[in-house]
């Protein structure tokens, strides 16, 4: 057993970490203050590969497993959790599903231009009424001569107005609940589709979120994506992957929160010494290292199992669920670290405490988390106890 990184990933490593402190991390505090998407910094993390690291060469990605790519955005969302966030999304369900479900026609159309940074990709699903209970939305696809006409109103949509791509969800047979929705490829510019004002969020300010309405916005039938009722079923299977991806920002905004901390506790002076020494200091700075790591371990583990062609739906949960929990803990860990000026935006620690909280509600809650841990731990008994299967196989 050899938990060491492949020395190429190790260099991309290396790579990623230099261009995310030198290019994106000295804007991050400027971008909470003054919220903007980043095109330029984005831009750049297309010409990297970083926008498009799980998509196949042949598609204009980087080729790269979900490891790397577990990798890589933790190196992201240590300099900043907004563009690991909008990294997380387009690099996410839009190209995943695309790869796994498009026509040859469909990938050359969409694939090379979200995969460069070209276009960035949104997904649609969540609605004000429909978060974990994703089979209740009422946004409803009427077919039309040639092809469907979509009305409905998402929420919670990052890059909303931003994106270029907007993969949505939408019933169109609303009498057969999860095996009635299908999916849809919408372009910004399409006659029907418009965009809210900007939410104001507790943080991650610059991954800008919005509602997209949806009015008899007309798709030609060949922007359907895959079969028809199996939209939710896709996007589901997709969300192993998604669920990685958060766990590897958790991980990377904690890690900024904890290097923060680290520092401070050396630097800071308080009774004629460093107070790192002090064990309420130093105890706080041990659990969360101790948690920080664990939270990596079972992310790299999740993304390698992927790799490996494995289904990972429990430890891509235990993952999420556990660095999430994990980022809140350091976070607030950090800020008591630097006592009163934590609670001040002259230092980062503030911010990392906003930005990490969402990681608990995206991509499924903690307790959507848990329950599906739940069940998974009953599935894989009931593998193991069957004749001649292998227990996660």
């Amino acid at each position: 057993m050899d938990f060491a990184l492949p020395e190429e990933l190790r260099a991309l490593q290396r790579t990623v970490r230099s261009f995310a402190q030198r290019e994106i991390a000295p804007i991050a505090a400027e971008l909470d203050r003054e919220p903007r998407f980043p095109w330029p910094s984005l831009r750049a993390m297309g010409a990297l590969g970083l926008l498009g690291l799980t998509t196949p060469e042949a598609d204009g990605g980087a080729g790269l497993g979900s490891l790397a790519a577990a990798v890589l955005l933790e190196e992201i969302a240590a300099a900043d959790a907004s563009h690991a966030t909008i990294m997380s999304v387009t690099s996410g369900l839009p190209q995943a599903l695309l790869v796994r479900h498009a026509t040859p026609a469909q990938r050359a159309r969409w694939l090379p231009r979200l995969a460069s940074g070209e276009w960035i990709g949104a997904f649609c699903l969540s609605e004000p009424h429909a978060g974990s209970d994703a089979a209740a939305i009422r946004t409803r696809a009427r077919r039309v001569a040639d092809g469907f006409e979509l009305s409905g109103t998402k929420a919670w949509v990052t890059g909303g107005g931003e994106a270029h791509l907007y993969l949505v969800l939408a019933a169109t047979d609303a009498g057969a609940g999860a095996r009635g929705i299908s999916a849809f490829v919408v372009e910004r510019d399409q006659a029907g589709i418009s965009f809210g004002a900007p939410e104001a969020k507790l943080g991650q300010h610059a991954a800008i979120t919005t509602e997209v309405r949806l009015d008899a916005c007309f798709v030609p039938l060949e922007q359907r994506l895959g079969t028809e009722g199996q939209g939710l079923v896709m996007a589901l299977q997709a969300l192993d992957g998604a669920r990685i991806g958060i766990a590897a920002q958790s991980v990377g905004i904690g890690r900024a929160a904890f290097d923060a901390a680290l520092a401070y506790a050396d630097e800071r002076q308080a009774f004629g010494v460093s107070v790192r020494e002090f064990q309420g200091v130093g105890f706080p700075l041990a659990d969360m290292a101790t948690r920080l790591e664990a939270a990596r371990l079972l992310t790299l583990r999740a993304a390698w199992l992927m790799d490996r062609g494995r289904r990972v739906t429990k430890e891509a949960s235990m993952a999420k669920l556990f660095a999430s929990e994990a980022a809140a803990f350091v976070t607030d860990a950090a800020l008591q670290v630097f006592g009163g000026y934590g609670y001040s935006r002259e230092y980062p620690v503030e911010r990392y405490f906003r930005d990490a909280r969402v990681t608990r509600i995206y991509e499924g809650t903690s307790e959507i988390q848990r329950v599906v841990i739940g069940r998974q731990l009953y599935r894989d008994r009931d593998r193991a106890e069957a004749p001649g299967r292998e227990a996660g196989a």
